[in-house]
């Protein structure tokens, strides 16, 4: 973990955009020697669950954003909401946020209208953060790839700054739940060379995330899960807005 986590918010309007300069052990973030952290924002934040229509269960694992922003809150000193919001693709206040999450078993159908509005989000400086919850996978590909029909999702190396940006995950996205026996992925869609859209497949974060009896699973496995949701919101501070 870092010893020292230096927030700088620069605010263009609402709310961002953001920068975040990490200690010495980070290498990626822009470095604010004057400063001495932690800082907090002046606004509180939180992260938006993204409602798609289709059918699929898009208000999945209920207890696992409130258990992540705790744990924000606690691990990092950012202030954040104790809950999440909820928003669809043409929500007037989806450039409010800085991390949409969604995640779900089944059909995810965005209309021409909502792919266009989240195309503004994520060009504009927004972050997307799907977790496959088992079931979503092909529903999502394909969303995917009409949003960006030229950008195809790429898998991300372990040494990506995602998997640094709080806590070291030297062997990338851990395993949290199991289904199918294969190996966690994350996938990525860059713009301008940012990773604006983050694809966690066979891993199922979000039931790392929540209440300790709804899956079972043992402290360290929830532990490796809200570590990396952690380094997700980190993360999705961190990068550069043009």
């Amino acid at each position: 973990m870092f010893s020292t986590l230096l927030l700088i918010f620069t605010v263009f309007g609402f709310p961002g955009p953001y920068t975040l300069a990490a200690g010495p052990a980070a290498g990626w973030g822009d470095p604010v020697d004057a400063l001495p952290g932690p800082i907090s924002p002046a606004v509180e934040m939180t992260i938006a669950r993204l409602q798609y229509g289709g059918g699929g269960d898009w208000y999945a694992n209920p207890s696992s954003l409130p258990n992540l922003l705790e744990a924000i809150r606690s691990r990092t000193g950012i202030s954040v909401a104790s809950r999440e919001d909820v928003v669809t693709p043409l929500d007037p206040s989806l450039h409010d946020y800085p991390l949409i999450h969604m995640t779900g078993h089944g059909e995810v159908v965005f209309s021409p209208e909502e792919r266009e509005a989240l195309r503004r989000y994520l060009e504009g400086g927004g972050f997307l953060h799907a977790d496959d919850n088992y079931g979503m996978d092909e529903a999502f590909r394909r969303e995917m790839e009409a949003l960006y029909p030229d950008r195809p999702m790429v898998e991300l190396p372990p040494d990506h700054p995602i998997f640094s940006a709080f806590y070291e995950f030297a062997e990338g996205l851990p395993k949290i739940h199991e289904h199918d026996g294969n190996p966690p992925q994350a996938f990525g869609i860059f713009h301008d060379g940012r990773l604006a859209v983050l694809y966690t497949y066979e891993t199922d974060l979000g039931n790392g995330w929540e209440d300790e009896d709804v899956h079972g699973n043992p402290p360290e496995v929830r532990e490796e899960a809200l570590r990396m949701g952690v380094n997700i919101f980190v993360y999705a501070l961190s990068r550069k807005v043009p």
